[in-house]
Parts: C-alpha cells; structure tokens; sequence
C-alpha cells in the first residue's frame, strides 16, 4: 500500500463477491483491501485493528443487520467512510441506511466502473448514489412535500429538485441528465441556491437539506416483507 492509498475493509457473507472485490480493488493503484469480515461483528473487529478509509458493507449480513454495524463502526471509528453495496433498492433500507450514517449506496448491479467511481466520490468525502437510489430518494422527497408547506420559501420548485439531487451527492452532469436539463442550467441553479441561501460547499448544502427535509427519513412503518430485491 501506498502513502496516497486507501484503505479498504470489506464486509460482505459471500466469500465468492468478497474475493471477487479485493481482486477489483486491489489492480487499482490508490486503493487497497486491508481487511475483511463475512458478518458485522467481526467486520466492527477489523475495522478497530486497522482503522481504514473505507468499509464498504452490505445490508443483510448474519448474525446482525448491515444497519447496526453502520452504528457501531461510527462510534468506533468516527472518521471512516461507509459505502453500501446491496442488492436492496427500497425506501425502507435507503432511508435507514442514510440515517446509520451510510456516505454512499450501490446497487450490486453496478458496473466495475461505477462501483470504483462510488469509492473514490465517497473517499474523497462526497456522497454518492446509484442513479435508481438517486430517483427513489428524490420522488421520496417529492412525495413527502406538502405544497402548503414552504419549508424553502426563496427557492423555486426547480431549484429545490437540483438542490436535493446535489444534497445526495450527484454531479452537474448527472442532475442535468436526470432533470432533462443542460449542464449550463444546472450550474445556473446551482449558483443561484448557493447564493440565495448563502450556502458556501457540498457539504452546507448537504446540512441545509438534512435540516429542511429535502432528504426523505426512513418510513418505520413499512414492513421489511414489503421489499423488492433488484
């Protein structure tokens, strides 16, 4: 490993995607597998022996929910960085992941491509989500918006859609994509959210979002029978 390497802690039951992701991670040059775990216990063990950059961990592990680890890795290690990688794309498990503390969600469906790309985005302390994650967490939003309620007075109904897709973490070019508009557009607005609400970086807009409600919570009220695995 070197000095500008990352390092990696993989938590993950099935031996043969475990192995399958160190071999992925482990050919690129900045990034670098320094532990692994097939259950939450063990992965929280590793993780306070080697204090890496990143764990990333599924949801459905034995012995304990993916969720609990992401818990108890915080409180251990307040300074790591948690990507999910799952198979579940629901707003039961994307809400409560984001409330674990999670810095990123990827679908096990990804590519070799997106999945390095989530590694460095979250590594580098952005979020990141697949784009079905991205869609899920901003019709949430929508949904949950009662029209009565001005909870962002200044901003238009635009607006507040490229400031929730910037809050999750997505680029110029993929709120552009996502909302049909031109990359020129999206940084018109972006630009004018950061001035309207003073907002300085990500990370504010990211905390003014939060604070808002323009991130939907988790719905405690749905029954973990009702997800649908991707």
């Amino acid at each position: 490993m070197t000095d500008t390497s990352a390092s990696i802690v993989l938590v993950e039951d099935h031996a043969i995607l475990r192995e399958g992701l160190r071999a992925l991670i482990d050919m690129e040059p900045d990034l670098t597998v320094v532990g692994e775990a097939s259950t939450g216990v063990e992965g929280v063990r590793v993780v306070r022996q080697v204090s890496p950059t990143l764990v990333i961990t599924d949801l459905a592990l034995p012995g304990g929910s993916g969720l609990k680890t992401i818990d108890e890795l915080r409180a251990i290690c307040p300074n790591v960085r948690v990507l999910v990688l799952t198979a579940y794309c629901t707003d039961e498990y994307i809400g409560a992941a984001l409330s674990a503390g999670a810095d990123g969600y990827v679908l096990k469906d990804a590519s070799r491509a997106e999945l390095l790309q989530a590694i460095r985005s979250v590594v580098a302390g952005q979020k990141y989500f697949s784009e079905p994650v991205s869609a899920r967490l901003v019709s949430g939003y929508l949904r949950r918006n009662d029209p009565t309620t001005e909870s962002c007075p200044r901003i238009t109904e635009r607006e507040r859609e490229v400031l929730t897709r910037i809050a999750l973490g997505d680029s110029n070019k993929r709120v552009a994509l996502a909302l049909r508009l031109s990359v020129k557009t999206v940084e018109k607005h972006r630009a004018n959210l950061m001035r309207k609400l003073e907002l300085h970086n990500t990370a504010a807009v990211t905390l003014f979002a939060v604070r808002n409600g323009l991130l939907p919570a988790p719905d405690v009220d749905q029954s973990p029978a009702e997800e649908s695995v991707r």
